[in-house]
């Protein structure tokens, strides 16, 4: 029984919610305030957060980069009346897996949790397996990768991005189809992210002046080159 933490000071909408959770199978807590929250996510460990960002005290956002300072990836989905891209923005660079606007359908939300839990453990089931390209080797079992045998530290939305141009082994990947596979975003949206976080994979693992695994095809987006 997978352990889903909410966190949201709308008792209404947190009863509703765990409702429906319990229903498919869940065992669900409610923090109501960011400080509740961050000692459930220490103390119950649980395997997926839902986090609303207007919290009483200590805000979303500070949850989220505290729970990500203590190197927590539990995946979260934020859940929030901040529609703007400029908060979206905010946190996923926090390192969030998916940012939902309120209101929302329950369904969409029980069938985004069932996929990022499905994605958690598919990265921990069975033996580890190892990607390699050039002098970088990945650790899927651990989630480690190595560049000339030595250890690099990636955020988690670089490593999920790395993993998914990797995988799909020269095949071109369009900068929407990477925004939504990696961060949740509708195909629609668009912005900077993917960018970014492609230049800090050259920067950590290929050569940013002169890239030979991670390269642009202009207009549409990315491709892996082994």
């Amino acid at each position: 029984m997978s352990r889903v933490l909410v966190v949201e000071d709308n008792t209404d909408l947190a009863a509703g919610i765990e409702y429906n959770l319990t229903l498919e199978g869940y065992d669900v807590r409610i923090a109501e305030d960011g400080r509740a929250a961050i000692a459930q996510a220490n103390e119950w460990k649980p395997e997926l957060i839902l986090l609303d960002l207007m919290l009483p005290g200590v805000d979303g956002y500070q949850v989220l980069q505290q729970i990500r300072a203590k190197g927590n990836h539990v995946p979260v989905i934020i859940l929030s009346a901040k529609g703007e891209e400029a908060d979206k923005v905010r946190g996923f660079r926090l390192d969030a897996d998916q940012y939902v606007t309120k209101p929302f359908g329950i369904l969409e939300l029980l069938e985004r949790v069932a996929a990022l839990l499905r994605r958690s453990a598919r990265g921990t089931e069975g033996p580890p397996s190892t990607l390699a390209f050039g002098s970088v080797t990945i650790d899927l079992g651990s989630r480690t990768i190595l560049r000339d045998g030595n250890a690099v530290a990636l955020t988690p939305k670089a490593y999920e991005l790395l993993l998914a141009l990797v995988r799909r082994d020269g095949v071109v990947a369009s900068r929407a189809d990477l925004l939504k596979e990696v961060w949740g975003y509708g195909a629609f949206i668009m912005t900077r992210t993917v960018d970014s976080h492609v230049a800090e994979l050259r920067r950590k693992l290929d050569d940013p002046t002169n890239p030979r695994h991670i390269i642009t095809v202009w207009k549409v987006g990315y491709r892996f080159v082994r």
